[in-house]
């Protein structure tokens, strides 16, 4: 989470090879149950990037077209175990702002908030952004 004093500048959703093209496809990210309340907090218009975990890369640049909610679409990434249940329900729609080429992991990876070794932080403060942003703009396609 971002330090309370701290605005919210951007976001980067998760995903791996097998759910970034229903991700595009539907226009809309999604994570697990336990980042409801971070993703409630994104607005239209926020820039959003695509981690894929699969190829290490992050995708962008994408921004919020609605607000962040729950179960936006809950036939999105549908649980198995319970029919007409999102595995990712912490969601929000969005559009392509930019398409850039996606970035490497070790050229994006030193400007986020790194915790617990590898791991970075999803809620993106806005230096962070604006860094992300001018590395997308750099790798333009």
């Amino acid at each position: 989470m971002l330090p309370r004093n701290e605005v919210l500048g951007g976001y980067i959703f998760v995903c791996n090879n097998d759910t970034m093209q229903e991700d595009l496809k539907r226009q809309l990210f999604g994570l697990p149950p336990r980042y409801r309340d971070s993703v409630r907090a994104i607005t239209p218009g926020l820039p959003l990037f695509l981690y894929n975990y699969t190829t290490h890369q992050l995708h962008g640049i994408f921004e919020a077209a609605s607000f962040g909610g729950t179960n936006i679409d809950p036939t999105a990434w549908e649980d198995k175990k319970c029919k007409g249940e999102s595995r990712f329900p912490a969601q929000v729609r969005i559009r392509v702002r930019k398409l850039c080429k996606a970035l490497e992991e070790d050229a994006f990876r030193p400007v986020l908030h790194h915790y617990d070794g590898p791991k970075f932080r999803l809620e993106l403060s806005i230096p962070e952004t604006l860094a992300l942003l001018d590395l997308c703009e750099q790798g333009d396609m």
